[in-house]
């Protein structure tokens, strides 16, 4: 093997970025360049199966880890990955929110989740640098991460369910008072050309579809102030974080159809994700200052976070099961 995809890139060899990245363009080549050539609906049934796919390359991908780097590094992503996954359903409710306010039809909305996921790989790949830069100097940076989810953890449980102002974000109204936006869709164009009325010449305009793709880009952001620090508390291998981080973003879309018909039947999972962010924020205080610098071990971690989050779906599952079974068979 060449010499340069030996070396150490941010504490990694070259080649498993390389790899890694070799991996995700195929997916997403894949996936748009062929699965979905035409926009269309994806339906629930499809919607679970293309979901299973990308998981079951996101837990292979983890055993590659696991198997070139150790238990450790393998456990450590598969915390990760369960963590961002099941901290996505959220993510799932808030881009329903914003394609209904828009009135995006179906048909166009998986386009559009596409460019936000391609957005969305390179802003967390920012953040999570910057974030491994920060610990790399200051290390008690970490505290404050860890204060943030414990203290996120909490709000978590006494959050009221509150509808999301898509349209008195500052960003929309920005956008709408300083750029031309089309009242109707042009397909699934972000930006068309329309006649100016009082010149008659033709200026550039935003349509609705990319007002909701900026929109959820945002709230993306936003999200990843719960989620990055939670990886970081886990690990600061930078690959491990951002390799788990990301194949848990790939697979949002496909899992998005399904998973948007049938919010309301997770509603206590919220809870449940509290318990997580506490937890994983106080480990870091437990493992400094209770246990002497020894860490909680990597399995231990993995366990509590599966156990949580499986504990979280079944119970809401559970508590929202009447009336459900005939609507999920008929949508089969």
């Amino acid at each position: 093997m060449p010499e340069f995809l030996m070396a150490d890139w941010l504490g990694t060899p070259v080649w498993f970025w390389i790899a890694f990245l070799l991996i995700v363009v195929a997916l997403t080549a894949f996936d748009l360049g062929v699965l979905h050539k035409e926009d269309r609906e994806l339906g629930i049934g499809e919607s679970l199966k293309l979901s299973a796919f990308y998981i079951a390359v996101a837990l292979a991908f983890g055993a590659w880890v696991w198997a070139e780097r150790g238990s450790t590094a393998g456990m450590q992503y598969y915390t990760g990955f369960f963590i961002e996954k099941a901290l996505s359903i959220d993510n799932v409710f808030v881009i329903s929110l914003i394609f209904t306010y828009f009135a995006i039809p179906p048909k166009y909305q998986y386009r559009a989740l596409l460019w936000g996921i391609l957005a969305v790989i390179a802003l967390r790949g920012l953040m999570i640098a910057g974030g491994a830069t920060l610990l790399a100097e200051a290390y008690w940076v970490l505290y404050l991460f860890a204060a943030f989810l414990v203290l996120t953890g909490i709000k978590m449980f006494f959050a009221g369910d509150e509808p999301m102002d898509i349209g008195g974000d500052p960003v929309v109204r920005w956008i709408s008072r300083h750029m031309r936006v089309t009242p109707e869709l042009h397909g699934q164009r972000f930006i068309v050309k329309v006649r100016d009325e009082r010149t008659g010449r033709l200026v550039r305009a935003a349509t609705p579809l990319f007002l909701a793709l900026v929109v959820i880009n945002l709230a993306d952001l936003v999200f990843a102030l719960d989620s990055v620090p939670a990886i970081f508390a886990i690990t600061t291998d930078t690959f491990i974080v951002y390799t788990s981080n990301i194949f848990a973003i790939l697979g949002l879309r496909a899992l998005y159809f399904a998973l948007a018909a049938m919010i309301h039947r997770f509603h206590y999972l919220k809870y449940a994700l509290a318990a997580v962010l506490i937890f994983i924020g106080s480990k870091i205080f437990i493992s400094d200052f209770v246990l002497g610098g020894d860490k909680l071990p990597a399995w231990f971690s993995l366990a509590v976070t599966a156990a949580l989050i499986a504990a979280g779906v079944l119970y809401s599952l559970w508590k929202t099961r009447a009336g459900e079974e005939n609507k999920w068979s008929a949508a089969l």
